[in-house]
């Protein structure tokens, strides 16, 4: 029978976990990692490079950094907002989410399928708790954070938006409209945080349609800019934490988290220019067991199936 995805069933609920230790960081970004791994593989389908290389921010942001009650995302009106615009890393938001008590862990093993509710891309029409918009259709998802962040303010709301983009899809004109337009509203409760690689599904972004000089758009266009190591977690929440720390922001903020695609398993990473292209294939099951042999496996155990 299919299931009905009007809405997530209410009482499926996953277990709260906090994390005190950057060690305890570490670890599970180490975790989702084999996640994403897994859910790809039994998939056969769906994005490695790009879900691997983020984990350690998602890891950092749901972990660390936001304002959230994973038990409570219908109802709870002070949570901090995350827009996933680069939809196809999918697994890994998906994999964060679940670890930190949105649905149960066994929701994993359902990537892609049909009538799960964990789509290819996020999909509204089934409603994640997490999950607030379809993503997917890049250079959109920024547009969409700049109304909910001036929706907030409207509200007399303090609530932060969290944006997550990828490099390639700032080749988007409706990227530099809603950047423009973030800007204008002196949206200070935005930030974005670019997945910084410099690869693309065609290929190297340099070489598809130059960005640069990228940091110095993002500040013509009226936004604070910062940069990271994407890839190392106490980077990702110092620069986080200093935005955060700064009172009364009038401007929009935007952090260029550098990231190597594929990042945790050696033979995923680095650029596609070698012909190796992890941005859109899935592991084999060979490929699969060979990754999880290099992660670990993690006191944090591996979703069930």
């Amino acid at each position: 029978m299919a299931k009905d995805l009007a809405l997530y069933p209410a009482d499926r609920k996953g277990e709260l976990l906090e994390l005190a230790t950057i060690d305890d960081l570490k670890t599970m970004a180490r975790q989702v990692r084999r996640d994403i791994v897994r859910m790809l593989a039994m998939a056969n389908s769906g994005h490695t490079g790009g879900s691997l290389g983020m984990a350690d921010i998602f890891t950092a942001l749901y972990f660390r950094l936001i304002s959230h009650n994973p038990h409570g995302f219908w109802e709870d009106d002070d949570e901090d907002m995350v827009f996933l615009s680069n939809g196809h890393i999918a697994p890994v938001w998906y994999s964060v989410l679940a670890r930190s008590g949105y649905f149960p862990l066994s929701e994993l093993g359902s990537l892609r399928q049909i009538n799960s509710y964990l789509q290819g891309h996020p999909a509204s029409e089934a409603k994640l708790p997490g999950i607030r918009i379809a993503s997917g259709s890049l250079g959109q998802g920024l547009s969409a954070a700049v109304g909910a962040a001036l929706g907030l303010r409207i509200d007399g709301r303090t609530n932060r938006v969290f944006c997550l983009m990828g490099d390639g899809e700032c080749q988007e004109g409706q990227i530099w409209e809603g950047a423009m337009s973030a800007a204008h509203y002196g949206l200070g409760n935005l930030i974005g945080i670019v997945d910084y690689n410099n690869q693309q599904i065609d290929g190297e972004v340099d070489k598809v349609m130059n960005i640069e000089p990228f940091a110095d758009k993002w500040r013509a266009f009226g936004w604070e800019v910062f940069s990271c190591d994407g890839n190392d977690i106490e980077d990702v929440i110092a620069t986080i934490d200093g935005i955060l720390s700064m009172t009364d922001r009038k401007k929009p903020s935007v952090v260029l988290a550098s990231t190597i695609m594929g990042k945790g398993v050696p033979f995923f990473e680095g650029s596609m220019a070698d012909g190796s292209n992890w941005h859109g294939k899935p592991p084999s099951k060979g490929d699969a067991e060979k990754a999880l042999s290099l992660l670990g496996e993690t006191e944090f155990g591996d979703f069930p199936v």
